[in-house]
């Protein structure tokens, strides 16, 4: 059973970091890419960045380059998205998803989703 449980949200001020973990199990994570996309209230989903796994290759969005990272625990199966900087506008629920896509920033190209978490970046 496919499965992306994501943690490490929360309140957090301007200029602050937080780190959100996509436990996954159920697949061969060497196999897929794995996404980080964002969705604030009233607006559409958009791709914060990607880790293609089986090439190492990492991808971001320009708005958050330079301030957050993707890795991987290989240990844990384990992905991250280490935010630095917040901005208010970085507020939205936070999603990982598995796939194998062409295009990391298109939802649609991901087959498997976690729940989300909320991040929220307000003084």
């Amino acid at each position: 059973q496919v499965q992306l449980v994501e943690s490490g949200g929360g309140l957090v001020q301007p200029g602050g970091s937080l780190r959100l973990s996509c436990e996954i199990s159920g697949f061969n994570l060497d196999d897929y890419g794995i996404g980080w996309f964002r969705q604030a209230p009233g607006k559409e989903r958009e791709g914060v960045s990607c880790l293609n796994v089986p090439h190492g290759s990492k991808y971001y969005l320009d708005s958050v380059k330079g301030r957050f990272t993707i890795s991987r625990d290989n240990g844990k199966n384990t992905v991250y998205l280490q935010m630095t900087n917040l901005k208010a506008e970085d507020t939205a629920v936070y999603f990982c998803a598995a796939g194998q896509p062409l295009d990391w920033t298109d939802p649609e190209e991901y087959a498997s989703w976690g729940q989300g978490t909320q991040v929220t970046v307000s003084s």
